[in-house]
């Protein structure tokens, strides 16, 4: 089992990508629905939550742990590597490769929330493959709750892409990072904002495609894994619009069940 946390509905995106990349695994995922977001936390609470998250998610059986979550992979990623004795995934490094990989002149914008844009972590990660990278990040705080919402082809969303976005188009960036696994679920307007001709990274793909090769090479786990059972949606509280959203971005219908840590 491949277990799988966010802090709301935006670690979806990554279940939905491992769906398709790897469908025949079994996954958990768990929102954190009454805590989320976790961007807007100190680093010291982001840690208690990503630990108490996974920790739950070793209980229901996972054997790999997913970092759905930026603000949590940058805070909490050493300290949940330290702790649990099993493979620990984050989504930034894999998006990182990709934007590198994918950038022809080197100039790259990420966008996240507050706590992930102030970590640094992206510029860190992208200059230590690419030292002559220009980097250029934009905090963007209002669209995980947009997301949470449910407002996702309001006229006040769109204005508010374009907002944030005026200062990477300033930029004349090439590549631009979603830097929130809530982001993907409104790729098509920041596509529109940003330009065609800048390519997104999108960290779930990346992070899926990631853990599939390390499926295929590591056989010792990939055996320990169980297969071909219904994926399990856990959250800390039910709400409506979550429900919704959820199962027209997975386009299926899903069970969620109400946990307390």
């Amino acid at each position: 089992m491949i277990g799988v946390f966010d802090s709301g509905i935006g670690g979806l995106t990554v279940v939905r990508a491992l769906m398709q990349e790897i469908p025949s695994y079994t996954i958990a995922y768990f929102g954190d629905t009454a805590r989320t977001p976790y961007g807007s936390k100190s680093r010291q609470t982001v840690i208690q939550y990503a630990l108490e998250d996974s920790e739950f998610l070793m209980k229901q059986g996972a054997k790999i742990i997913v970092i759905a979550c930026n603000t949590a992979s940058s805070a909490a990623t050493e300290i949940l590597m330290e702790n649990f004795p099993l493979p620990i995934f984050e989504v930034i490094s894999p998006a990182v490769e990709l934007a590198v990989q994918s950038s022809k002149r080197l100039r790259i914008g990420v966008i996240g929330t507050r706590a992930t844009i102030a970590s640094g972590i992206y510029e860190k990660k992208i200059r230590e493959i690419a030292p002559r990278a220009k980097v250029y990040s934009v905090p963007c705080p209002l669209l995980v709750p947009l997301v949470e919402e449910g407002w996702l082809n309001k006229s006040e969303t769109r204005m508010i892409v374009k907002k944030y976005l005026h200062p990477l188009k300033e930029k004349q960036i090439d590549t631009l990072i979603l830097g929130c696994t809530h982001y993907p679920i409104l790729k098509d307007i920041i596509q529109h904002k940003i330009g065609k001709r800048v390519t997104l990274i999108d960290s779930s793909l990346a992070v899926a495609n990631k853990i599939k090769n390390f499926l295929r090479t590591h056989p010792a786990i990939n055996t320990t894994m169980i297969k071909d059972s219904a994926a399990k949606f856990f959250v800390s509280d039910v709400t409506p619009q979550f429900e919704k959203t959820a199962q027209a971005l997975l386009k299926k219908q899903i069970r969620l069940e109400s946990i307390r840590l």
